[in-house]
């Protein structure tokens, strides 16, 4: 299995960076590679991409700093994506996200684009 970890270092309290990554409608944002739009089908949210729609979710803790987000191609094929905001001081936070992709999948990784984020 391939997986890459990519950490950004922010001027930003740790509260205030998770406030903003954990809702998804923030996704566009700062994910613009990843999710050049976000749309909603029967509820459910929907990235597009250059290679295509995925579906996406995500599942955050305060507390723990902890943003998993999944994404697939549909519900029941949701592949998780571990993120993490860490205080770094009052003021500073880092924000660590992990991708992981299955040799037998065909498709470049479809969350590559989070490695662009901005």
């Amino acid at each position: 299995m391939i997986n890459r970890t990519v950490t950004a270092v922010l001027d930003a309290p740790k509260d205030v960076v998770f406030g903003y990554l954990s809702k998804i409608e923030n996704l566009p944002h700062w994910a613009t590679e990843f999710a050049q739009e976000l749309k909603y089908e029967d509820g459910k949210a929907k990235v597009v991409n250059g290679l295509g729609e995925f579906y996406f979710s995500i599942d955050a803790d305060a507390a723990s700093g902890v943003i998993d987000m999944y994404a697939g191609p549909a519900e029941d094929q949701l592949a998780l994506f571990p993120t993490r905001v860490i205080a770094l001081g009052e003021d500073k936070s880092a924000y660590s996200f992990t991708m992981f992709k299955a040799p037998e999948i065909r498709v470049q990784e479809p969350v590559a684009g989070l490695a662009a984020t901005k």
